[in-house]
């Protein structure tokens, strides 16, 4: 029997959603030693925020270039934050895949040093088939990235770009996840895709809760 609707939406979504993690309070900065602190899943200085930088809730993705699940949510998800207009998104680099995953994650981060970065990860999102570090290359310059000046930046800035990544893999661990793509929602730990409906289910679960837990102090 097929189901539909948001009743079964949410029994689907209840089956992939974690229970509600409990993110330490911040610390001093989000320097702090312990990475899986909530300044340093939610509010990173170093990582990019797309969507609304105000907005309500955090969606933090953790996922690799070469994942084709995590290609074929991007379109999903990217929809739903331009719809809702009240989410952050984080995402983080986890290039678990092999090569050339690390290089793409590095690459990628380094071209936020001259704005690109939106651009530079939707282009290699996008791009279908085996990537090697030269059709990398090829599709940033075809975004209109520098892909000179971005390896000028990944070197100058390479441990940096290295404690980023190492705190992303320290959180994706940390909150058990298994591979890409795998999702914090508010405060919801998702281990794997999910489709637009599903997106909203969670995201309305997550505003309730936070309502809840803001009524409760």
């Amino acid at each position: 029997m097929i189901f539909s609707g948001n009743r079964m939406g949410r029994i689907v979504l209840a089956g992939l959603i974690g229970a509600a993690i409990m993110l330490p309070a911040s610390l001093a900065s989000a320097q702090a030693v312990d990475p899986t602190s909530r300044e340093s899943v939610l509010r990173d200085p170093h990582m990019p925020v797309l969507g609304n930088p105000n907005g309500d809730i955090t969606i933090v993705e953790y996922y690799d270039y070469q994942c084709p699940y995590c290609k074929k949510v991007s379109s999903d998800l990217d929809k739903v934050v331009k719809e809702d207009g009240r989410i952050r998104l984080i995402l983080k680099d986890w290039p678990i895949l092999g090569s050339p995953s690390p290089y793409a994650a590095r690459l990628v981060l380094a071209t936020k040093y001259q704005g690109k970065y939106e651009a530079a990860h939707y282009a290699l999102i996008g791009k279908i088939g085996r990537l090697t570090e030269s059709v990398i290359e090829e599709t940033l310059a075809g975004a209109g990235i520098d892909v000179a000046k971005a390896k000028s930046d990944l070197e100058n800035h390479k441990t940096e770009i290295e404690a980023l990544l190492g705190r992303n893999n320290a959180q994706a661990e940390a909150f058990g996840f298994q591979g890409t793509p795998s999702f914090i929602v508010g405060t919801f730990r998702i281990p794997t895709t999910l489709t637009a409906e599903q997106f909203k289910l969670a995201i309305a679960d997550a505003r309730a809760r936070a309502k809840a837990d803001k009524a409760k102090k």
